[in-house]
């Protein structure tokens, strides 16, 4: 199987999904991005079209030595500024990604620091 096609068809989950989903005031959507080397997430209100807290794990030095050690701490990271500013309920956004691995450290990171999802 090529790139391009693994690429292709991670589009068409991704918009699959974000059919589905959309994030507002009162329950905004976590957008997960995980590249080769990095974990970021942000919490975004899809009504207003604003990133209300992000969170990423670029230019962390404390962050962990693999990329499961990075999410968990971009997960606890995330919850900690979704906290200060009063944000409890989201919908997570996989970006086509399967719910295991980095992905799911992230997500049960964030589940422990307060998140509602």
């Amino acid at each position: 199987m090529s790139i391009t096609k693994k690429l292709h068809n991670l589009r068409l989950r991704k918009n699959r999904i974000r059919a589905r989903i959309s994030g507002t005031a009162t329950r905004p959507r976590m957008s997960i991005s995980v590249s080769n080397l990095h974990v970021s997430a942000q919490i975004i209100d899809d009504t207003l079209q604003r990133t209300l807290v992000s969170a990423t794990s670029v230019g962390q030095k404390s962050a962990g030595e693999n990329l499961s050690a990075k999410a968990e701490w971009v997960g606890a990271e995330i919850a900690k500024k979704a906290k200060a500013k009063k944000i409890k309920l989201i919908v997570l956004d996989r970006n086509g990604r399967r719910y295991h691995g980095r992905v799911k450290a992230l997500a049960e990171s964030a589940r422990a620091g307060g998140l509602e999802f």
